[in-house]
């Protein structure tokens, strides 16, 4: 079984149980002011990747990560894409911490900073390569799609309205980025290379 699908089994199995359980789900969310001062709950800047608002929340997230983390794992890089998912958890998780620490009716959950990890590492490994996109009939290319991923988000993100955790979104992609350019050989250049040789197949 690859390591995609054992996330996605477990993230699925917890997600359920905290469907029907107050006690899970509140003790796995995300809760900055719970957090503020107190080392025992940092847990949950990880443990939060693993719960979900609902089953459309759930699927949407676990459909994505098959995606990405098969696509990862095909390039043979499996042990570094456990390490990018559940840091990329941790990472996104930290802005909306620091931001909401001292507001006690602020909670985030869900796996989106992993997935916006995993996603962009995908990016900048095919920057012209395909994604298809729901209600859109043709494939976009993977760097135009993450420019306007990017670009969305951060504006999103400065509104700061809405129910979506749009800084999680961000910094997940932001940092499956510099994931990406540090395990990468050649540090950006191959990747900046591919850039300017386009090649995309509509």
């Amino acid at each position: 079984m690859s390591y995609t699908l054992i996330i996605i089994a477990i993230t699925v199995m917890i997600s359920l149980a905290a469907f029907n359980n107050d006690t899970i789900y509140n003790k796995l969310i995300l809760w900055p002011r719970a957090m503020d001062n107190n080392p025992a709950e940092y847990y949950r800047l990880l443990s939060s990747g693993f719960v979900h608002a609902d089953m459309n929340h759930l699927i949407f997230n676990m459909f994505t990560l098959w995606f990405c983390g098969s696509s990862i794992e095909s390039m043979g890089i499996s042990g570094q894409f456990v390490t990018l998912y559940l840091t990329g958890i941790v990472v996104a998780s930290l802005p909306s911490f620091l931001k909401n620490r001292h507001n006690s009716y602020y909670r985030s959950l869900g796996a989106s900073g992993g997935v916006s990890a995993a996603l962009f590492l995908i990016i900048y490994a095919e920057p012209w390569g395909g994604l298809r996109i729901m209600f859109i009939p043709i494939n976009i290319p993977c760097i135009v799609f993450g420019g306007l991923y990017l670009a969305y988000e951060a504006y999103m993100a400065k509104r700061g309205s809405g129910n979506i955790n749009h800084d999680a979104h961000l910094w997940g992609a932001v940092y499956g980025l510099l994931f990406a350019f540090i395990i990468d050989p050649s540090h950006g250049v191959g990747f900046i290379d591919t850039l300017m040789h386009p090649h995309y197949n509509m």
